[in-house]
């Protein structure tokens, strides 16, 4: 996944987003996204949905506020994983979200 993806870590739910590097355009909320629950366990697999799907669900939206890491490359699995966060950030809204995302040109 390598340079082909945005990676964020949303940590406390230690929930993965992932975004392509090309084929979304317009809102965010209409966005593919690939998207993985680490805490169901490595039998988790990574899901394809619309950023509307995550940020709509109430276990999202009703624990603010969320720390948030983004990363590139490859973190590693399980108890592996280890990401290199290239910026992490307290987000308070999905306003606060959107304003994270422009920042990394998303």
């Amino acid at each position: 996944m390598e340079n082909e993806t945005k990676n964020f870590h949303f940590m406390e739910l230690d929930w993965l987003v992932y975004f392509p590097k090309y084929g979304n355009r317009g809102k965010y909320l209409d966005y593919r996204v690939v998207f993985i629950d680490r805490r169901k366990g490595t039998a988790q697999a990574a899901k394809i949905v619309r950023l509307r799907e995550i940020l709509e669900n109430p276990e999202f939206e009703n624990n603010y506020p969320h720390t948030v890491g983004f990363y590139k490359g490859d973190a590693g699995e399980g108890t592996d994983f280890k990401p290199d966060y290239l910026e992490i950030r307290k987000i308070n809204s999905v306003e606060d979200f959107w304003l994270f995302l422009n920042a990394l040109d998303i």
